[in-house]
Protein backbone atom coordinates (compact mmCIF):
# COMPACT_ATOMS: atom_id res chain seq x y z
CA UNK A 1 0.00 0.00 0.00
CA UNK A 2 1.26 3.45 -0.91
CA UNK A 3 0.60 6.20 1.65
CA UNK A 4 0.67 9.86 0.60
CA UNK A 5 0.31 12.57 3.27
CA UNK A 6 0.34 16.33 3.38
CA UNK A 7 2.83 16.49 6.24
CA UNK A 8 3.08 20.29 6.17
CA UNK A 9 -0.67 20.66 6.65
CA UNK A 10 -0.69 18.15 9.49
CA UNK A 11 2.16 19.93 11.28
CA UNK A 12 0.64 23.39 10.79
CA UNK A 13 -2.81 22.44 12.01
CA UNK A 14 -1.32 20.53 14.93
CA UNK A 15 0.44 23.69 16.07
CA UNK A 16 -2.74 25.72 15.62
CA UNK A 17 -4.57 23.25 17.86
CA UNK A 18 -1.86 23.46 20.53
CA UNK A 19 -1.79 27.25 20.58
CA UNK A 20 -5.58 27.47 20.56
CA UNK A 21 -5.81 25.16 23.58
CA UNK A 22 -3.14 27.17 25.42
CA UNK A 23 -4.89 30.44 24.61
CA UNK A 24 -8.18 28.95 25.83
CA UNK A 25 -6.63 28.21 29.24
CA UNK A 26 -5.34 31.77 29.48
CA UNK A 27 -8.74 33.25 28.59
CA UNK A 28 -10.56 30.95 31.02
CA UNK A 29 -8.04 31.84 33.71
CA UNK A 30 -8.60 35.53 33.07
CA UNK A 31 -12.33 35.03 33.38
CA UNK A 32 -11.94 33.24 36.71
CA UNK A 33 -9.60 35.95 38.00
CA UNK A 34 -12.04 38.73 37.08
CA UNK A 35 -14.98 36.90 38.69
CA UNK A 36 -13.14 36.62 42.04
CA UNK A 37 -11.07 39.79 42.11
CA UNK A 38 -13.23 42.27 40.23
CA UNK A 39 -16.85 41.18 40.59
CA UNK A 40 -18.02 44.57 39.32
CA UNK A 41 -16.68 43.50 35.90
CA UNK A 42 -18.91 40.43 35.86
CA UNK A 43 -19.88 40.89 32.21
CA UNK A 44 -16.22 40.65 31.17
CA UNK A 45 -15.81 37.52 33.24
CA UNK A 46 -18.75 35.87 31.48
CA UNK A 47 -17.39 36.93 28.09
CA UNK A 48 -14.01 35.38 28.89
CA UNK A 49 -15.60 32.13 30.03
CA UNK A 50 -17.76 31.89 26.91
CA UNK A 51 -14.88 32.67 24.55
CA UNK A 52 -12.58 30.33 26.47
CA UNK A 53 -15.08 27.48 26.23
CA UNK A 54 -15.46 27.99 22.48
CA UNK A 55 -11.68 28.05 22.05
CA UNK A 56 -11.43 24.87 24.14
CA UNK A 57 -13.84 23.11 21.77
CA UNK A 58 -11.86 24.31 18.75
CA UNK A 59 -8.59 23.20 20.33
CA UNK A 60 -10.08 19.81 21.14
CA UNK A 61 -11.35 19.45 17.56
CA UNK A 62 -7.99 20.39 16.09
CA UNK A 63 -6.05 18.30 18.57
CA UNK A 64 -8.01 15.11 17.93
CA UNK A 65 -7.35 15.36 14.19
CA UNK A 66 -3.97 16.96 13.90
CA UNK A 67 -2.18 16.94 17.25
CA UNK A 68 -2.51 13.99 19.57
CA UNK A 69 -0.95 10.76 18.40
CA UNK A 70 -2.21 8.41 17.16
CA UNK A 71 -4.05 10.76 14.84
CA UNK A 72 -6.89 9.51 12.59
CA UNK A 73 -4.50 9.13 9.67
CA UNK A 74 -2.05 7.15 11.81
CA UNK A 75 -4.81 4.86 13.02
CA UNK A 76 -5.97 4.20 9.48
CA UNK A 77 -2.39 3.53 8.36
CA UNK A 78 -1.93 0.98 11.13
CA UNK A 79 -5.30 -0.66 10.47
CA UNK A 80 -4.59 -1.09 6.75
CA UNK A 81 -0.96 -2.08 7.05
CA UNK A 82 -0.20 -4.96 4.69
CA UNK A 83 -2.72 -4.15 1.97
CA UNK A 84 -1.70 -4.91 -1.60
CA UNK A 85 0.66 -2.43 -3.27
CA UNK A 86 -2.04 -1.38 -5.75
CA UNK A 87 -3.89 0.41 -2.95
CA UNK A 88 -3.14 4.13 -2.67
CA UNK A 89 -4.05 5.93 0.56
CA UNK A 90 -4.20 9.74 0.62
CA UNK A 91 -4.33 11.82 3.79
CA UNK A 92 -5.05 15.52 3.20
CA UNK A 93 -3.43 15.16 -0.24
CA UNK A 94 -6.61 15.07 -2.32
CA UNK A 95 -9.85 17.09 -2.42
CA UNK A 96 -11.00 15.17 0.69
CA UNK A 97 -9.36 14.32 4.00
CA UNK A 98 -8.93 10.55 3.60
CA UNK A 99 -9.11 8.79 0.24
CA UNK A 100 -8.36 5.19 -0.72
CA UNK A 101 -8.01 4.11 -4.34
CA UNK A 102 -7.38 0.48 -5.17
CA UNK A 103 -8.68 -2.73 -6.75
CA UNK A 104 -11.81 -2.63 -4.56
CA UNK A 105 -12.74 0.83 -5.81
CA UNK A 106 -12.63 4.47 -4.77
CA UNK A 107 -13.38 4.93 -1.09
CA UNK A 108 -14.06 8.05 0.94
CA UNK A 109 -12.86 7.17 4.44
CA UNK A 110 -14.52 8.96 7.34
CA UNK A 111 -12.94 8.10 10.72
CA UNK A 112 -14.75 8.62 14.04
CA UNK A 113 -13.09 8.14 17.42
CA UNK A 114 -16.16 8.32 19.67
CA UNK A 115 -16.86 5.52 22.13
CA UNK A 116 -20.15 4.29 23.56
CA UNK A 117 -23.04 2.82 21.61
CA UNK A 118 -23.46 4.09 18.06
CA UNK A 119 -26.48 3.01 16.08
CA UNK A 120 -28.25 3.95 12.87
CA UNK A 121 -32.00 4.38 13.34
CA UNK A 122 -34.67 6.58 11.79
CA UNK A 123 -32.30 7.73 9.06
CA UNK A 124 -29.71 9.07 11.48
CA UNK A 125 -26.62 7.93 13.38
CA UNK A 126 -26.89 8.39 17.14
CA UNK A 127 -24.49 8.10 20.05
CA UNK A 128 -25.90 6.88 23.36
CA UNK A 129 -25.20 4.80 26.46
CA UNK A 130 -22.37 4.89 28.95
CA UNK A 131 -24.22 6.36 31.93
CA UNK A 132 -23.44 9.65 33.66
CA UNK A 133 -19.70 9.72 32.99
CA UNK A 134 -20.15 8.95 29.30
CA UNK A 135 -22.71 11.74 29.05
CA UNK A 136 -20.35 14.11 30.85
CA UNK A 137 -17.53 13.26 28.45
CA UNK A 138 -19.77 13.85 25.44
CA UNK A 139 -20.44 17.37 26.69
CA UNK A 140 -17.01 18.39 27.97
CA UNK A 141 -14.39 15.88 26.87
CA UNK A 142 -15.51 14.25 23.64
CA UNK A 143 -16.76 15.63 20.36
CA UNK A 144 -20.32 14.88 19.42
CA UNK A 145 -20.86 12.36 16.66
CA UNK A 146 -22.41 14.98 14.42
CA UNK A 147 -24.11 13.84 11.21
CA UNK A 148 -21.94 11.17 9.54
CA UNK A 149 -24.42 10.77 6.71
CA UNK A 150 -24.07 14.47 5.85
CA UNK A 151 -20.28 14.29 6.19
CA UNK A 152 -20.23 11.34 3.80
CA UNK A 153 -22.40 13.12 1.23
CA UNK A 154 -20.28 16.27 1.38
CA UNK A 155 -16.97 14.44 0.97
CA UNK A 156 -18.32 12.26 -1.82
CA UNK A 157 -19.64 15.25 -3.76
CA UNK A 158 -16.35 17.15 -3.32
CA UNK A 159 -14.41 14.24 -4.78
CA UNK A 160 -16.89 13.70 -7.61
CA UNK A 161 -16.71 17.39 -8.50
CA UNK A 162 -12.91 17.19 -8.70
CA UNK A 163 -12.97 14.07 -10.86
CA UNK A 164 -15.59 15.60 -13.16
CA UNK A 165 -13.22 18.50 -13.86
CA UNK A 166 -10.34 16.20 -14.72
CA UNK A 167 -11.93 13.12 -16.31
CA UNK A 168 -14.58 12.22 -18.82
CA UNK A 169 -17.87 11.60 -17.10
CA UNK A 170 -17.98 8.05 -18.46
CA UNK A 171 -14.63 7.27 -16.81
CA UNK A 172 -15.60 8.38 -13.31
CA UNK A 173 -15.95 5.26 -11.14
CA UNK A 174 -18.45 4.81 -8.34
CA UNK A 175 -17.37 6.69 -5.23
CA UNK A 176 -18.25 4.88 -2.04
CA UNK A 177 -18.09 6.41 1.44
CA UNK A 178 -17.34 4.28 4.47
CA UNK A 179 -17.62 5.22 8.15
CA UNK A 180 -14.71 3.92 10.21
CA UNK A 181 -14.97 3.74 13.99
CA UNK A 182 -11.49 3.64 15.47
CA UNK A 183 -12.43 3.15 19.14
CA UNK A 184 -12.10 -0.58 19.94
CA UNK A 185 -14.73 -0.32 22.69
CA UNK A 186 -17.45 1.16 20.49
CA UNK A 187 -20.72 -0.79 20.18
CA UNK A 188 -21.84 -0.46 16.59
CA UNK A 189 -25.29 -1.18 15.17
CA UNK A 190 -25.34 -0.45 11.46
CA UNK A 191 -29.04 -1.20 10.98
CA UNK A 192 -30.31 -0.34 7.50
CA UNK A 193 -27.74 2.35 6.77
CA UNK A 194 -27.05 2.80 3.06
CA UNK A 195 -23.49 3.82 3.94
CA UNK A 196 -20.97 1.13 4.80
CA UNK A 197 -19.82 1.37 8.43
CA UNK A 198 -17.51 -0.80 10.53
CA UNK A 199 -14.80 -0.87 13.14
CA UNK A 200 -11.30 -0.13 11.94
CA UNK A 201 -10.12 -3.66 12.68
CA UNK A 202 -12.65 -4.98 10.15
CA UNK A 203 -11.67 -2.62 7.34
CA UNK A 204 -8.64 -4.38 5.87
CA UNK A 205 -10.42 -7.68 5.38
CA UNK A 206 -13.44 -5.87 3.94
CA UNK A 207 -11.23 -4.21 1.33
CA UNK A 208 -9.38 -7.43 0.56
CA UNK A 209 -12.63 -9.22 -0.11
CA UNK A 210 -13.78 -6.35 -2.33
CA UNK A 211 -10.54 -6.46 -4.28
CA UNK A 212 -11.28 -10.03 -5.33
CA UNK A 213 -14.11 -8.72 -7.52
CA UNK A 214 -11.76 -6.14 -9.07
CA UNK A 215 -13.86 -2.98 -9.14
CA UNK A 216 -10.98 -1.05 -10.76
CA UNK A 217 -8.39 -2.27 -13.25
CA UNK A 218 -4.73 -1.38 -12.92
CA UNK A 219 -5.05 1.21 -15.70
CA UNK A 220 -8.06 2.81 -14.00
CA UNK A 221 -6.18 3.06 -10.71
CA UNK A 222 -3.20 4.65 -12.45
CA UNK A 223 -5.42 7.14 -14.26
CA UNK A 224 -7.10 8.26 -11.04
CA UNK A 225 -3.96 8.38 -8.89
CA UNK A 226 -2.15 10.42 -11.56
CA UNK A 227 -4.56 13.25 -10.80
CA UNK A 228 -3.16 13.60 -7.29
CA UNK A 229 0.52 13.54 -8.18
CA UNK A 230 2.33 16.78 -7.50
CA UNK A 231 4.75 18.20 -10.00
Amino acid sequence: MKIIKNEKLIERNGKIGQWTSLAALIVLGAGMYISFKKPELFIYSVACLVVGFIMTQIGMYMGSRWGRSPRPDEKIDAGLKGLHSEFNLYHYASPISHLLVGPSGVWVLLPYHQGGKIAFAKNRWRLSGGGFMQGYMRIFGQESLGRPEIDAEGETQALRKFLAKNMDEADIPEIKPILIFTNDSVELEVGDSSIAAMKLKQLKEFLRQGAKNRALSTSQIEKITALFQKD
